[in-house]
């Protein structure tokens, strides 16, 4: 919530689900001298987040809820990594006495899902495990994909490159071409260890290939059944006086039970028929139901057709459900106004107050001076758009605390992105350890490097 680029240059506010993206834009990169240090490079454009190493930590933090960004994001994306993380979150609960699931159901899945099969722009864990790497993704803001291995040699009209028996036909292939900018090729044919692209391009010896399009993964993953989440159930399949019933219990406790009145009639061998009527039972198909034990108890081998199998299986299934609505309990807590000290007496506009409610709510509870939102205030070409602990300085290498060892010459501030008429200089608040981006007309004070 502390970018405001977007609605600073066009309007477009991203805090009201609005962004325009300009930190996917390339810039040029001006030293205070004037001299352009780099040019036509993403450099606002960040790995994307993962910090899916820490869902322990985080499930013992408090968290019980987690968010998995997938906006504007395709069917495998959205399967791949929600699949990716269900299994992590599944593997740290069932190694676990404190904490359950909230949820009913278990999920299977016919494919190995791994974050970097699928758009990725390589992975950061953005400072939860300290600063310590460089976490931009300045070449371009489009999906890198999966690491393949170094291109060998051109030969013909195909290319030989490490690891190059895991490409299939169709694949996408990404690579940083000499002018440090992201350039692809599409695989037409993959056979005997060589690649033959739809265009032959002139890519260095030693260059790093990456899969950005896996062709025979997407269609594994794209398939209806390939994720699949169902309920465990029990069924057990008994007589009565006038025949038989089937009664269903689910992994919450729920039971279902349909009766079925229908002459009780010996099989024509005299052998059990238990092992059919098992597979019938167990064609749950999509419903939302797994049939995960099934139990038989006659007195007798008695018959029954297999249309009454699947009528009781189908009936008592439905039923199952709507028991499960009516015994669902929805936790409804009452909120009451309370005036408790808010940690801050002073808010600026990054509170991103607009309106009266939330204006009351932070007076209710002591705060005296509220700036208003960004969108009902800004001064256009003077006003700070970002703050962020993404740092330019760090990814340059110029950080004068974190690599005051390798830092070389300083940079002559302040330092200022261009892109087109789009003007932002940049203001590096060291001891917070923290970037601010502003419109090009503002000023301010720049710190001096004299940290100890």
């Amino acid at each position: 919530g502390n970018c405001y680029m977007s609605v600073a240059n066009g309007e477009r506010s991203a805090n009201r689900g609005s962004c325009a993206q300009n930190c996917r834009l390339p810039y040029n990169l001006i030293d205070g001298n004037g001299d352009t240090l780099i040019r036509n490079s993403h450099l606002l454009s960040i790995k994307d987040l993962d910090v899916s190493d820490q869902i322990p930590n985080l499930i013992e933090a408090g968290i019980v809820s987690f968010k998995i960004e997938g906006r504007l994001k395709d069917v495998a994306y959205v399967k791949n990594n929600v699949s990716y993380l269900r299994q992590k979150l599944d593997s740290y609960l069932e190694g676990s006495d404190k904490y359950i699931k909230a949820s009913s159901g278990k999920c299977t899945y016919t494919f190995d899902s791994t974050l970097s099969r699928t758009f990725n722009r390589g992975y950061t864990d953005y400072f939860v495990n300290e600063r310590h790497s460089s976490i931009g993704s300045w070449e371009s803001p489009k999906s890198k994909g999966q690491y393949i291995g170094k291109l060998i040699r051109t030969i013909g009209d195909a290319y030989e490159i490490e690891n190059g028996e895991l490409l299939n036909n169709g694949d996408g292939l990404c690579f940083i071409n000499e002018n440090n900018e992201a350039d692809g090729i599409y695989v037409n044919k993959a056979e005997n260890g060589k690649v033959y692209p739809n265009v032959l391009k002139e890519i260095k010896d030693g260059t790093f290939i990456y899969r950005n399009n896996d062709a025979a993964f997407i269609k594994i993953v794209e398939r209806e059944d390939s994720a699949i989440r169902k309920i465990g159930t029990t069924l057990l399949l008994t007589e009565n006086e006038n025949g038989f019933e089937l009664i269903a219990t689910d992994e919450d406790g729920n039971v279902s039970t349909v009766k079925l009145e229908h002459p009780k009639e010996q099989t024509k061998t005299g052998e059990s028929i238990e092992e059919n009527i098992k597979v019938q039972l167990a064609k749950t198909g999509f419903t939302p139901y797994n049939a995960d034990e099934i139990n038989i108890m006659f007195s007798q081998n008695w018959f029954l057709p297999i249309s009454k199998i699947n009528e009781m299986r189908r009936n008592v299934f439905e039923q199952l459900s709507e028991i499960r609505l009516a015994n669902y309990v929805r936790e409804e807590h009452q909120l009451v106004k309370t005036s408790h000290p808010y940690p801050e007496t002073k808010l600026d506009f990054m509170y991103n107050v607009s309106n009266k409610t939330a204006r009351k709510f932070y007076e209710r509870h002591g705060v005296t001076e509220i700036e208003k939102a960004f969108e009902l205030q800004w001064d256009p070409g003077k006003s700070r758009v970002m703050t962020t602990k993404y740092c330019i300085k760090y990814e340059l290498k110029k950080c004068p605390i974190h690599q005051k060892d390798i830092v070389g010459v300083k940079v002559k501030e302040p330092l200022v992105l261009k892109q087109g008429e789009l003007e932002y200089k940049l203001k590096f608040n060291c001891k917070p350890c923290e970037m601010e981006i502003w419109e090009k007309d503002a000023e301010f004070e720049i710190e001096e490097d004299h940290f100890h």
